[in-house]
């Protein structure tokens, strides 16, 4: 079993590890071979942690590069983020700018707001966000995210009890009503949220690039449409399977760490 460390928030120590926040507390998760999340404040159940299982996608006829590359991969596991605000807060930092780029400003953001918890930091929360100047933006070179963020954290705030209860295609729908948050966004957002990756923006760079690099034999669609269209046919009902496994091939590329951490220092 791998585990899938494609959120930001992750310390990458020898033993990974994250905080997050449920509804009703405050957990500690380590990428560890058993998944045992300490709870560090309040109750309720730990964070739910979604499988991604090759097997599953045994019957489709995908390209033979890309059928290869993940049969040869373990199924992975991922920890859904239980923090809707969070999911959203991190999808409206992607926006428009490179992957790399987006991981640095969040881990910036949260070495300036986060909150220490444990081995780990929570994430500003959407009050946090509401509090902080435009210059403490500009300050972190966040100027042209203060005023989505905060169009977010205020939504956030006045419609949270409403969207925790939506099934994901009609939280992706309503995400949209908030300004400055397009298809892209609320997909990405609600793929984290709920584990459901057929939400995902699936036509986009990342999986087009990580199909590609998988199968270079292939030849890919270059354009949003074009791929999501193959990417759907090639899928079938394992749409979120097939997007999720891709996407953790190629995190396990990039964000696993080459020299990791010691929490002890």
């Amino acid at each position: 079993m791998r585990w899938m460390l494609d959120h930001p928030s992750w310390e990458m120590y020898s033993q990974p590890a994250r905080a997050m926040r449920t509804p009703a507390g405050t957990w500690l998760i380590q990428a560890t071979p058993t998944y045992r999340p300490v709870l560090l404040d309040g109750g309720g159940p730990p964070p739910r942690l979604d499988i991604y299982d090759p097997v599953t996608l045994a019957d489709l006829h995908l390209p033979a590069g890309l059928a290869r590359a993940l049969n040869e991969s373990a199924p992975v596991q991922r920890v859904g983020n239980a923090d809707l605000w969070d999911a959203l807060a991190t999808a409206i930092i992607r926006q428009v700018i490179r992957a790399s780029q987006a991981r640095t400003m969040y881990r910036e953001l949260l070495d300036t707001a986060g909150q220490p918890a444990g081995l780990a930091c929570l994430p500003p929360s959407a009050e946090q966000i509401l509090a902080m100047p435009a210059e403490q933006f500009a300050g972190l070179g966040m100027a042209f995210k203060c005023r989505p963020l905060h169009a977010a954290a205020d939504t956030y705030l006045r419609c949270r009890d409403e969207w925790v209860t939506m099934p994901a295609d009609v939280l992706v729908k309503a995400l949209q009503t908030v300004p400055r948050i397009g298809p892209w966004t609320a997909g990405a957002a609600v793929a984290d949220h709920t584990g459901d990756f057929s939400v995902y923006p699936y036509g986009d760079l990342a999986v087009r690039t990580w199909a590609r690099r998988a199968d270079p034999a292939t030849a890919w669609p270059d354009d949003d449409p074009g791929f999501a269209a193959l990417w759907r046919a090639l899928a079938g009902p394992h749409l979120s399977t097939l997007t999720a496994l891709t996407l953790a091939w190629g995190d396990q590329r990039v964000h696993q760490p080459a020299h990791p951490r010691n929490p002890a220092h």
